[in-house]
């Protein structure tokens, strides 16, 4: 697949809804708790299914999940594992077996982002917890 190819590949929001939802750990019902009372989980489903989705909707979804929009909108699996499958593969003619791929040194210390990432997490599961809370209460 060729640039192009992936250029005019449609990407499917709905889907990467799906995607964001599930990476963070949040249900369908808590998604909908959260879009309001004309929602509920099969409303949630079938909003994952759509290829493309309202913008509005689209951004009420990125804001419920702390992401950007176009996240949503231009996140494509396939083409995200090309880039890094060519990158690796055409970094200074690097390899899976060439040591020079996995001999990086970054400027960061990659367990504090995976801590932040971690820590992160668990507030947002901290702040569904207490919603969902919130919604048995009202029940």
């Amino acid at each position: 697949m060729d640039y192009t190819d992936m250029q005019n590949k449609k990407i499917h929001q709905g889907r990467n809804i799906k995607r964001f939802r599930e990476m963070l750990g949040i249900k369908q019902e808590a998604l909908a708790f959260e879009l309001g009372d004309d929602w509920n989980q099969k409303k949630v489903s079938l909003l994952e299914q759509k290829e493309t989705v309202e913008s509005d909707i689209l951004a009420q979804v990125a804001k419920i999940l702390k992401v950007p929009a176009e996240a949503i909108e231009n996140f494509d699996e396939d083409s995200a594992i090309n880039i890094i499958a060519n990158t690796i593969n055409n970094n200074d003619n690097a390899t899976m077996t060439n040591p020079a791929v996995f001999n990086y040194q970054p400027s960061f210390n990659p367990i504090d982002k995976m801590v932040e990432l971690y820590e992160r997490m668990l507030e947002q599961q901290k702040e569904m917890i207490e919603k969902l809370e919130r919604l048995i209460e009202k029940k």
